[in-house]
């Protein structure tokens, strides 16, 4: 990062009026983190200035009133963790109750791969109250600063009613370490970047920061002419994030079983979608496109019925993905199935299976992170009962768009990480050969996730699902319309 790109508090002293900040923030409780963690967290702190990744808190811009969101790169790379997600979470909820305008200013990587799985999630619910804060009809400005990848690319930094960038900033969905390390070969120069996002319209300009006030002052003068919605305090309960708990150290054992799950995940032969519906669904009707002229077999849409119940299934199929990955269009196509379910009144069902969205040029350009962001949005806000099933990989935020479901199943040795857990280990340890550990230590197994209350319910593979296809599609099923049916019965 460039040393004339300003941190978060000099952005703030560039932007807003003198003297009109004041911090939201509360000291951050790092009792629940291990002697390591909390050593790291500290030189974070040294470096940067900041406590934490995100600032937040009320100031006026040239008079406007406006609650601010700031990120923090030279903090730990402005990682999200779950501490600096329910900060972030918590500024939304109060700029909404206060009838405030919001101005997030991101500077991240992604997702803290320290914290792994669990902190991968907050993205769901940091998107949710974004939806939430502009339903209100509340103003939402997004400032892209350099760098913004990963999942704040792909979730609430893809959100803003008027997204503008800082010159020449990364911008992009998956970081470009992380991309040579995988691959082998660096990403294309000149397709994340700020102005090129601005010519493919992803983007709306590129604004230097001595500019943003401006930019900003006079949207927010057009955008409070809008008809006025009030907001009760009553919608937005106390977040519910909790916070960063120090596990003891994965055995042998514990690492072997869940990398044991990965691979078999990833074996050509289990069953997928399309297995799924041939055993276990009463009846099926395939659809085709987004209806705009886009298709990408990576993802299936179909009108299907479980136990006698209709519904709208949107399933990723992983025959497809083998040597077509999951694009842009594929996720389109998906957010007609949510229209679709939304409009008819019928129960959404959606089906994870992905090793990852599309990483290329193409799909960067083609605004796969607003879309993975723009899904993320729509499963948060459905009116209609939601199904979600982990069928098998689960990775990055390809699969993370089709997750927030109302109730969420998981196959016994499904699974979902922020990145492959090799690119996760190309972070941390400059090598893929730590990609096992790392995976038990990010939590990112189906066991794991159900202890920290991110899975439902788990259908057991006892054989594994390649082993008695049918027979693991029915309990898939059987489990499925159970679910379905709970979400549809009153509570007395």
């Amino acid at each position: 990062m460039s040393t004339s790109r300003p941190g978060a508090q000099q952005l703030i002293d560039t932007v807003v009026d003198p003297d009109s900040f004041v911090s939201w923030d509360q000291p951050l409780d790092l009792s629940g983190l291990d002697e390591t963690y909390r050593a790291t967290m500290a030189k974070a702190s040294q470096r940067s200035g900041t406590d934490e990744s995100i600032l937040t808190g009320r100031a006026s811009i040239r008079g406007h009133e406006v609650a601010l969101i700031v990120g923090e790169f030279r903090f730990l790379g402005g990682s999200i963790g779950r501490a600096a997600a329910g900060r972030i979470v918590a500024a939304i909820r109060r700029a909404t109750t206060e009838g405030l305008p919001l101005l997030a200013a991101t500077a991240s990587g992604g997702t803290r791969m320290q914290e792994g799985t669990p902190a991968f999630m907050t993205m769901v619910d940091i998107s949710a109250a974004v939806v939430a804060h502009k339903a209100a009809g509340l103003p939402y400005l997004v400032y892209l600063r350099h760098p913004t990848t990963g999942g704040v690319f792909a979730s609430w930094g893809s959100l803003g009613h008027i997204t503008i960038a800082e010159p020449e900033a990364l911008i992009g969905f998956l970081g470009p370490v992380v991309y040579e390390t995988v691959n082998g070969i660096p990403f294309p120069s000149g397709v994340q970047v700020a102005e090129n996002l601005v010519a493919k319209g992803i983007v709306d300009a590129v604004v230097p920061v001595e500019d943003l006030a401006e930019i900003a002052s006079r949207s927010l003068t057009m955008l409070s002419a809008t008809t006025e919605r009030t907001a009760d305090p009553a919608d937005h309960p106390a977040w519910p994030i909790t916070p960063f708990v120090s596990r003891p150290e994965p055995s042998e054992d514990e690492i072997a079983t869940l990398w044991s799950a990965i691979e078999t995940t990833r074996r050509e032969d289990r069953p997928g979608v399309r297995e799924l519906l041939r055993h276990a669904a009463d009846d099926v009707i395939p659809l085709n496109g987004t209806g705009f002229g886009e298709l990408d077999k990576g993802v299936m849409l179909a009108l299907a019925s479980f136990g006698g119940r209709s519904c709208v299934l949107v399933g990723q199929d992983r025959r497809y993905q083998v040597s077509e990955s999951m694009g842009p269009a594929a996720l389109r196509e998906a957010r007609r199935g949510m229209r679709m379910a939304t409009e008819l009144g019928l129960p959404l069902v959606t089906v994870i299976d992905t090793p990852g969205a599309d990483l290329s040029p193409n799909a960067e350009e083609g605004a796969l992170a607003g879309e993975i962001a723009r899904c993320i949005a729509d499963m948060t806000s459905l009116s209609v009962p939601s199904v979600s099933v982990l069928l098998g990989e689960g990775t990055g935020g390809g699969a993370l768009a089709l997750l927030p479901a109302r109730r969420v199943i998981a196959a016994g040795n499904a699974w979902l990480s922020p990145l492959p857990p090799e690119g996760a280990s190309a972070i941390l340890f400059k090598d893929t050969d730590h990609a096992p550990l790392l995976a038990a230590r990010q939590r990112v197994g189906a066991q794991q996730m159900l202890e920290d209350g991110l899975v439902d319910v788990i259908v057991p593979e006892d054989p594994a699902a390649h082993e008695d296809p049918e027979g693991f599609a029915a309990a898939v099923g059987a489990t499925v319309t159970a679910e379905i049916e709970a979400l549809l019965t009153p509570v007395d």
